[in-house]
């Protein structure tokens, strides 16, 4: 609710958390730039509906960017280091 000098708000949602978080939580989507959808090695296991998820992000925040992400795997860790760096040079 205050300022901390940040230039970006990165939301991480993990798919093991379900796809509605962004409409629960609208607001930490609503203002992050980014979000990270964190452990997509997991999806062939769960019952997750990616674009549901995708579809409820951008309702909240029609500019959010998404990057899919999987530390197990390293899927998406170049997009987020390249983004990373776009903003540092920005």
């Amino acid at each position: 609710s205050f300022d901390l000098g940040e230039r970006h708000k990165v939301a991480v949602l993990s798919v093991t958390e379900g796809e509605d978080k962004p409409l629960k939580y609208p607001h930490m989507f609503a203002a992050a730039s980014l979000m990270l959808l964190n452990k997509v090695d997991l999806l062939p296991y769960l019952n997750f509906d990616m674009d549901a998820c995708l579809a409820a992000a951008r309702a909240v925040n029609p500019g959010i960017e998404i990057i899919l992400v999987s530390a197990t795997t390293g899927e998406g860790m170049d997009a987020w280091l390249a983004w990373l760096e776009a903003q540092r040079c920005a």
